[in-house]
């Protein structure tokens, strides 16, 4: 049979998943782990101090320290997160159809230029509307880039990683996003304990971006040096790689049901990662009335919350891979909804220990849904479209979730006059998270398809 009707007859079958057995050396697993763990920490230090310096950019790139500023501040964060299905669509094509390695590599230079050329746009004072213009054309390539990048160092970890310690494996990627952004809130502790709010405000918010530049040479350089995955390896050498990955992800039931999942399984990581995490220090600042924190204690707050779900997620994963995805997810999706509410209600005391001990359990509680949600949607795709069906879908959740969220959620806190709202968010996708949970098949130790 020719290759062209093997990959016909193989796109017309999908409930009939193949199998190809692929071993790995530990070492090699151990280095493509690192790979991904730190291409992961250079991305997300790029995209999640945007987040933590929210204020400053309102300053200076949008002319106003009021609400306005940061509502439109905000709006920049929203504009990456539209960009990213257009970058799923590219890069997942690309990477079903030519491999993951150089994509992911080249990835990690286009985010890291765009996070450096942010810290050097002038004022607005210099340059007037020019400034969030390039701000909004720089968050553009930032999330064109995520949008390829999250789905594919996930898929690279995976296609590596053996069967029975797959999610732990994995979940250094997401250990390295959530050290990243504790990395950005310690250095921009420092910078404003150091050299004050003023000098923070007039010139210093430029240096963490800048710091891009050589985080990016490093992840870039470790990447490269990594060989193609044994699974896409294995499609390319049977001559079986996808003819047209998209149409067959957007053709197939199968694939058309998971990518459904995609979409609504990662609900709560919209208010559990973008909440917790990057809106919280502006949230801290700005949002709790007579009860705000200055910048630094709203940073040291996030620091401690960054801290315990740094050390949660790999334990997630390995009782994820001795009990299995779904019992861990659901319980995580259960302990947020349970808890936001009165953590929440700690956190508005204005009170530090308290605030701590709010987002330290909320952390805790979302971090088996942190773990383990990713593994979940590589494992749901074959090889043959894995990249592009899981990029799609996870994109669209982001929009949908993730990005909107400080937007969503300042704008909210301003109407309504309650700074609750993020509690009742939290709940509301974990209740979609919690439905989603109940359709997903079980993957524990499972081999990766290949078509």
């Amino acid at each position: 049979m020719a290759t062209s009707d093997r990959l016909h007859s193989a796109a017309n079958q999908p409930e009939a998943p193949v199998i190809i057995p692929v071993t790995t050396q530990d070492g090699v697993v151990r280095k493509a782990t690192v790979a991904g763990a730190v291409g992961s920490f250079v991305e997300w230090y790029d995209y999640g101090i945007y987040g933590l310096l929210v204020t400053y950019l309102a300053v200076n790139i949008m002319g106003d320290a009021g609400a306005g500023g940061l509502f439109l501040t905000n709006v920049g964060f929203l504009v990456s997160f539209l960009a990213r299905p257009f970058g799923s669509v590219i890069c997942g094509y690309l990477g079903d159809k030519l491999g993951r390695k150089k994509l992911l590599a080249t990835l990690l230079v286009l985010i890291s230029g765009a996070t450096a050329t942010l810290g050097l746009i002038p004022s607005h004072a210099a340059i007037g509307v020019g400034a969030p213009i390039l701000l909004v054309l720089l968050r553009v390539l930032q999330g064109f880039s995520a949008g390829g990048e999250v789905a594919g160092a996930m898929s690279f970890v995976g296609e590596y990683a053996p069967d029975a310690r797959r999610n732990y494996m994995m979940s250094f990627i997401a250990v390295g996003s959530f050290v990243a952004l504790m990395f950005g809130s310690a250095f921009s502790a420092v910078l404003i304990t150091a050299l004050g709010d003023d000098a923070m405000t007039s010139w210093a918010w430029r240096v963490p971006f800048l710091l891009a530049v050589p985080l990016g040479y490093v992840g870039f350089y470790i990447r490269s040096k990594l060989e193609e995955t044994p699974h896409f390896t294995a499609l390319r050498e049977q001559r079986t790689v996808a003819r047209n990955p998209l149409k067959e992800a957007l053709t197939s039931k199968r694939h058309l049901k998971a990518i459904a999942l995609t979409i609504f399984l990662p609900a709560l990581n919209g208010p559990g990662y973008y909440l917790l995490f990057v809106y919280m220090p502006t949230y801290l600042k700005t949002s709790l009335g007579d009860h705000n924190f200055s910048m630094v204690r709203a940073l040291m707050v996030t620091a401690c919350s960054l801290v315990a779900i740094v050390i949660c997620i790999p334990l997630m994963a390995r009782l994820s891979d001795r009990i299995g995805r779904k019992p861990v997810l659901t319980f995580s999706a259960i302990a947020m909804a349970v808890v936001s509410y009165p953590m929440f209600l700690l956190i508005t005391t204005g009170r530090f220990g308290l605030a701590c001990i709010g987002t330290v359990v909320l952390a805790v509680a979302f971090s088996g849904h942190a773990a383990v949600v990713h593994t979940v949607l590589a494992e749901m795709f074959p090889t043959s479209v894995r990249y592009s069906a899981y990029s799609i879908g996870f994109s669209l959740s982001t929009v949908v979730f993730g990005g909107s969220a400080p937007l969503v959620m300042t704008d909210l806190i301003e109407s309504t006059g309650s700074n609750l709202i993020p509690a009742f968010a939290s709940i509301i996708t974990a209740a979609i998270t919690l439905v989603s949970v109940a359709f997903v098949r079980e993957t524990k130790g499972q081999p990766l398809a290949s078509h």
